[in-house]
Parts: structure tokens; C-alpha cells; sequence
């Protein structure tokens, strides 16, 4: 099991960043594929970005490709998302996710919330116009 806790979140002005950081529990991180989701008010949450765990291909939704950079460090067992040139409409509250899905299987589905077995807690992004 892992349990994950988001940090890093908070209010910015558009166009600045921020890092949001997920600190994992567990010895095992490393066995997961990782995601960040995104939820804004009266909205279903949505996919942002992912990463594999082998060989650390990156997914973004397209809302975010080239602004947002996912990464990942197995010694810390932390995963990462750097959010540069922020929107307003990139509020939202974050929620780091785990899954066991594998590659290439992963490749196919990792905008798929009910593929992530484990979620955090969730840090709020806002980004003021």
C-alpha cells in the first residue's frame, strides 16, 4: 500500500509557477506509474500528466503540454510537477495518483482515473488574472 501526500500548492499570478511535490510512503515507488489529476470547482476531475515506471515516458493532457513537466525521483520517492506560465483556468485543487498498471499497458491508459489505485489528499492551486 502507499499512502501519498501532496505539497507545494498556493496562489499565484498568471503566468507565474510553481512546483507541486508528491511524497510517497512505502519502499515499493518505484513499482508505480505515477499521475497528477485536477479538479476544479463543480467539475469531474480530469488527467494532467503522468509517468511510467520503467522507462519514465511522460503523458500530458493537451490543455498543459508545454507548460507542465512531470518528473519523478526514486531515491526520494517523490514525484514532481513543474507548472510554468500558469492560466486562470489551471485552478484547481491537485491530487497526486499511484498505479500498478504496467508498460506498455500504462501507455494505452494513463488517463484513466480508475486505473490509479492510490490518491493524496490534494493541494489547491489558484492562479489569479
Amino acid at each position: 500500500q502507499v499512502q501519498l501526500v501532496e505539497s507545494g500548492g498556493g496562489l499565484v499570478q498568471a503566468g507565474g509557477s510553481l512546483r507541486l511535490s508528491c511524497a510517497a510512503s512505502g519502499r515499493t515507488f518505484s513499482s508505480y506509474a505515477m499521475g497528477w489529476f485536477r479538479q476544479a470547482p463543480g467539475k469531474e476531475r480530469e488527467f494532467v500528466t503522468a509517468i511510467s515506471r520503467s522507462d519514465g515516458s511522460t503523458y500530458y493532457a493537451d490543455s498543459v503540454k508545454g507548460r507542465f513537466t512531470i518528473s519523478r525521483d526514486n531515491a526520494k520517492n517523490t514525484v514532481y510537477l513543474q507548472m510554468n506560465s500558469l492560466k486562470p483556468e489551471d485552478t484547481a485543487v491537485y491530487y497526486c495518483a499511484a498505479s500498478q498498471v504496467v508498460d506498455p499497458k500504462f501507455a494505452s491508459y494513463y488517463w484513466r482515473r480508475y486505473d490509479y489505485d492510490y490518491w493524496g489528499q490534494g493541494t489547491q492551486v489558484t492562479v489569479s488574472s
